[in-house]
């Protein structure tokens, strides 16, 4: 795949994943069968990632390559706790759960795009030529914790009626106000 193809395709991923959580997503119950299908997406990614042009690491600098592909997944896997955190979820009263991103889900995202595009830039001064599988690999990992965790705080979550809590904001209060 062309290096100009690759940056196209992760630029649509990341626009694909920002526009869902703009929208309210069912994330379990009601017959929607979500079960493990957030699974997907990373699965490819971590598919992807290696078959990149220049691989995974740098030939002639692969401790510094190492380093930057750790930092790189570590800054994915706390941007997928950030994402999940500040994600809105809520319980229908037909008990299926549902989550939204937030002002500060956008937040999380553009602080972790400027730690990846610093990553990016500290790579470049030392030399070290960096392929776009780190990142494939980091959205992998903050899409795989987002939906772990969303799954375990859809769990605990008390159905609508009932007073259940979102961010904690009272749903009931949310809904009064228009908000989902």
């Amino acid at each position: 795949m062309s290096s100009l193809l690759t940056v196209l395709a992760i630029a649509v991923a990341v626009v694909l994943v920002l526009i869902r959580q703009a929208r309210p997503q069912r994330i379990t119950g009601g017959g929607s069968g979500y079960g493990l299908k957030w699974l997907a997406l990373p699965v490819v990614l971590v598919i992807l990632a290696p078959r990149q042009p220049g691989g995974l690491l740098d030939a002639h600098h692969q401790g510094m390559s190492v380093a930057l592909l750790g930092v790189e997944v570590v800054v994915g896997l706390l941007m997928g706790v950030g994402w999940a955190w500040t994600s809105r979820i809520w319980t229908e009263q037909d008990g299926s759960a549902w989550a939204r991103g937030t002002k500060a889900t956008a937040a999380v995202w553009a602080g972790g795009i400027a730690v990846r595009l610093g990553l990016m830039g500290v790579g470049s001064l030392m030399g070290v030529h960096q392929g776009t599988g780190a990142l494939l690999l980091a959205l992998a990992a903050s899409v795989v914790v987002r939906g772990g965790l969303l799954q375990l705080r859809a769990r605990s979550a008390a159905p609508l009626g009932v007073g259940g809590t979102s961010y904690g904001v009272s749903m009931n209060a949310a809904q009064s106000n228009g908000r989902p």
